[in-house]
């Protein structure tokens, strides 16, 4: 065991399958679900669905899904995206003309078309093997009967008091008739939801798209000025794809495409590899330094070249290939900080958010992240609906028509969301994420070398302190100077010598700013599965 971790709870164990949420109700809404015969593809429904109800300042029916898929009978992986592209009225001239400088990130122009519930219809449809109407039943349950805050979601009640009560048809649910928000052990509930799930329940998601539930949210929406239109709901597909890959050391990372910025991930892990971070030891602040370098120059090349894949052309291949990872090694000063990062020659063609994960006895496996963007999204609820929707859009450049991320109709913006499968002789050994916007690439990378290079168990990999490098990809924030926000367990002596290095340190709060990670292992030889959550959040790892 590493002697610089305080381990704050034992891994968990299990053949027959494990869920680990952040929610204690979805832990084990998904672990019942798992014992009455369903498979990971039906948990990952009803987890994620209960999640919406429990902490919905961090995802919820108004979000848009990312996830990659182990599917056991067939051998294959497979990712699935699932957010909404811009309305046809969002234009830089439209945002522009309201008197925005920069994409709006609260309120009803800050919406992106919601991609929740048409992942459940793919999943359920194509993967599930019981009915959608069971399968979200313990959600209407909690949303109806109530449920009590956890203290980590009643944090983001308070951290968002200031958007909520901007709009009526929001602090009528998630703030208290006194005007007080929820705290944590209070009972909450939200009646407008459960009626919204009961319809859907009675006449299935295309009634959220293009039916009776969908006229309500476009009239809501055009009463309070947002531009989210009929078509924008209609149109609304999920994408599923092979996922991009690398690899590292002897293990396949697999990964979400864009809109994604996943290929940071398999960026960073092929900058690093042939710096065999194994011949440090683990919080070595070497191979901290190397890894926050590696973190700078992906996200430089994240900022400049990443758009809509559907819209623009991506030198993607390029960016996770490892020749390309050999020229931006070749920039890293082992000594030093770097201070001013471009993006890499391309020289040939080539914050609020909610991570669970489940594997069942069969081996399917499930990596899925879900997110409102920031806490409680745009804090616009349709009225009548009980939906907070998200606020994706401040995700788009304004009025940069040369960046491939500018804010134009029919294109998805740039999503900070990403889920991993890290697997071995095309079998999965690691099913994980986090939470936490542009630290969910730094997250990944800390927890897969914990494992990898330096054989950690699952829960000493989660528990070890954190760093996160700023600034991400934020388009108000990527020209800030760069920091390196490290958590109070972090030992001083590696900030001293990351100082030393020319890294500009500052200190976090301990499991505010530093992810919430789930985590399962599986040892492909024994058939056992180990499972880690993060103390970080609420939630716990369940074993069947």
């Amino acid at each position: 065991m590493n002697e610089k971790i305080f381990k704050s709870r034992s891994t968990v164990y299990s053949t027959n399958g494990i869920v680990c949420s952040t929610s204690p109700q979805a832990a084990s809404t998904g672990i019942n679900i798992l014992s009455s015969g369903g498979n990971a593809f039906d948990a990952a429904i009803a987890v994620a669905a209960v999640e919406c109800i429990t902490i919905p300042g961090m995802c919820g029916f108004g979000g848009e899904v990312f996830s990659i898929f182990y599917n056991a009978k067939t051998g294959t992986t497979h990712g699935l995206t699932s957010t909404g592209a811009a309305p046809q009225k969002a234009t830089s001239e439209y945002f522009m003309s309201k008197g925005f400088s920069s994409m709006p990130d609260i309120g009803p122009l800050s919406v992106s078309p919601p991609g929740e519930l048409s992942a459940y219809k793919y999943i359920n449809e194509n993967l599930g093997t019981l009915k959608l109407a069971d399968l979200i039943s313990p959600a209407i349950n909690y949303a109806e009967k109530g449920h009590a805050v956890s203290p980590r979601a009643a944090k983001i009640f308070e951290d968002s008091k200031a958007r909520i009560s901007q709009f009526p048809s929001s602090s009528k649910i998630f703030l208290k008739d006194d005007g007080n928000v929820y705290k944590q052990g209070e009972l909450f509930k939200n009646n407008d939801l459960a009626n919204t799930l009961k319809y859907i329940k009675d006449y299935g998601i295309d009634s959220f798209y293009k039916g009776e539930i969908a006229e309500k949210i476009v009239k809501e929406f055009k009463a309070a000025g947002g531009i989210l239109d009929k078509d924008s709901l209609i149109n609304q597909k999920v994408e599923i794809y092979k996922p991009i890959t690398t690899t590292y050391r002897d293990f396949t990372i697999s990964e979400n495409r864009p809109p994604s910025q996943g290929m940071l991930l398999l960026e960073m892990l092929n900058i690093i590899e042939d710096f065999n971070l194994y011949s440090y030891e683990h919080l070595d602040p070497n191979a901290i330094h190397l890894m926050i370098e590696a973190k700078k120059r992906a996200f430089a090349d994240r900022n400049h070249y990443l758009a809509d894949t559907k819209i623009k052309n991506v030198p993607l291949d390029v960016l996770i290939s490892k020749e390309f990872a050999k020229n931006r090694k070749s920039t890293i000063n082992i000594n030093n900080a770097s201070s001013n990062i471009a993006p890499g020659p391309i020289i040939s063609e080539g914050n609020d958010t909610s991570y669970f994960c489940i594997i069942d006895k069969e081996g399917n496996a499930v990596s899925f992240i879900h997110s409102l963007y920031s806490g409680f999204g745009s804090a616009f609820v349709a009225e009548g609906t009980g939906i907070v929707f998200n606020n994706r859009q401040q995700g788009f450049r304004l009025n940069q028509p040369k960046h491939p991320n500018n804010v134009e109709p029919g294109k998805r913006p740039m999503h900070t969301l990403n889920a991993y499968i890290v697997l071995k002789d095309n079998k999965p050994i690691i099913i994980s994420g986090t939470p936490g916007a542009d630290f969910q690439p730094q997250g990944n990378l800390q927890i897969i070398t914990s494992l990898i290079d330096y054989n950690l168990d699952p829960q000493l990999a989660i528990d070890a302190p954190r760093w996160y490098s700023t600034p991400g990809s934020h388009p108000t924030e990527i020209h800030n100077a760069y920091t390196v926000q490290v958590e109070p367990s972090m030992p001083k002596y590696v900030t001293d010598i990351l100082s030393n290095k020319g890294h500009s340190i500052t200190w976090g709060q301990e499991g505010i700013s530093h992810g919430i990670v789930q985590l399962i292992c599986v040892d492909q030889k024994t058939g056992i599965f180990s499972g880690a959550s993060d103390p970080r959040g609420d939630g716990y790892a369940a074993a069947l």
